[in-house]
């Protein structure tokens, strides 16, 4: 926590450089050391700024999906979550020749271009 601040890894950091600034300012209290431990409203706008942004990046991270040939491949336990299906459901079509499928050893996964296809065929418009 720093000055009432608590946040991300990136904050907590940031809070504790204001005594490695202080030579920049000649050891005296009013320089950028004493600046980042005041409180000033700009300065928290800064530290909520870079706080959004780490989060976000982590969150790309995690979520990045690598992809192989131009495709995105998914787990049964992605696709069932995004088609809302349990999984039993998904072996199910699987079996049934419903939803094409990729099994390397015991893993079975799905492109992410075939799952389109089948919610595009099972799309049906509205008579006007």
């Amino acid at each position: 926590m720093c000055n009432g601040w608590s946040g991300s890894w990136l904050t907590e950091r940031m809070c504790g450089m204001g005594s490695r600034f202080d030579y920049l300012d000649g050891g005296d209290s009013g320089g950028l050391g004493s600046l980042m431990a005041s409180g000033h409203p700009r300065v928290a706008a800064f530290f909520a700024s870079l706080d959004r942004m780490s989060d976000g990046v982590e969150s790309l991270v995690k979520n990045h999906r690598p992809m192989l040939n131009g495709e995105h491949y998914l787990t049964d336990r992605e696709v069932s979550e995004r088609l809302k299906v349990s999984r039993r459901t998904l072996q199910e079509w699987r079996y049934g020749g419903v939803l094409p499928y990729i099994q390397v050893g015991g893993k079975i996964l799905f492109r992410e271009g075939d799952i389109q296809r089948l919610l595009d065929r099972g799309l049906r418009n509205l008579p006007n």
